[in-house]
Parts: structure tokens; C-alpha cells; sequence
């Protein structure tokens, strides 16, 4: 059988925890969906990137509308837009279900509650180069709004 450039690939890279797939969400461009069920609590993965100076990555950030750089200390950012981690596809949801925690300079996706398989995966980006000026797509009944 033969697959199309389209279809979603389970994804386990080496530092997945869980299955997971990329593909087209709702919510905006792609998404990362669980492949199986994820418990409460537990850590999903994490991405991987180019480390570079924050103010660096407020330059690159302020030309981009679609960045994937998130500040791991006062001085070091991660810009992970040419890692092939599926967690940086991860979606923002006013009512997530996963959060994002720096740790030790690294960037891990840990579970909220249980996440069914098939359900994107979100977090909550708090504060963004966007500065209210983004609106918000996530849909959840709790929605701010913006970005």
C-alpha cells in the first residue's frame, strides 16, 4: 500500500515518550495529536533547537509571524523552527491540556490529565512576541482572545 505526502506519520523520535502524529489542525497550521493514550501528569517530550541570545531571538521574532523560539534563561533562547521534534507543532489552547516546562535549558512537554488518542495536544504560551495583537483560534469556551 502505497502513502501519500499527505498522510500522518506516527511519530516516535528519541526523545518522545509517547506516540504522537503531525498533522493539519484546527486550531492553526499543523498540530501534534496523540497517538495514544497519554496519561496525567507524565512527561510527552520535548523539542530540540538552534540555542541562541534572546535578543537574537527577539530580532528573528519580530520579522516572523509563525516563530518557534521559546527563552530558556535570561540570555538563551531556543529557535526550534528547523527541528524535527514533532512537540514543536504543539499548538496554543487557552485550556490546555499539557503544559511546557524549561528544565535545565531543555524544553518538555508534560500531561495536564489524560489526553485520548486523536486529541491535539496543547499548551498555554502565556506572554508571546505578538502581544495581544494575534487573536487566539483555539476555540475553548474559556478563550482570551488574543495571543
Amino acid at each position: 500500500m502505497s502513502r501519500h505526502a499527505a498522510d500522518p506519520v506516527v511519530v516516535r523520535a528519541p526523545y518522545q515518550k509517547f506516540d504522537v502524529i503531525v498533522r493539519r489542525s484546527e486550531i492553526d497550521g499543523h498540530g501534534v495529536f496523540a497517538a495514544e493514550m497519554i496519561p496525567p501528569r507524565l512527561k510527552i517530550g520535548e523539542i530540540r533547537g538552534e540555542a541562541i541570545t534572546c535578543a537574537e531571538g527577539r530580532r528573528r521574532a519580530a520579522s516572523l509571524q509563525r516563530i518557534m523560539i521559546v527563552e530558556v534563561s535570561p540570555r538563551t533562547a531556543i529557535d526550534a523552527s528547523k527541528s524535527t521534534d514533532p512537540m514543536r507543532f504543539t499548538n496554543h489552547s487557552c485550556q490546555a491540556n499539557a503544559r511546557l516546562a524549561i528544565i535545565a535549558g531543555r524544553i518538555e512537554f508534560y500531561s495536564l490529565r489524560g489526553i485520548e488518542p486523536g486529541e491535539e495536544i496543547t499548551v498555554n504560551y502565556g506572554e508571546t512576541h505578538h502581544e495581544g495583537k494575534l487573536r487566539c483560534r483555539c476555540g475553548a469556551p474559556n478563550c482570551v482572545g488574543a495571543l
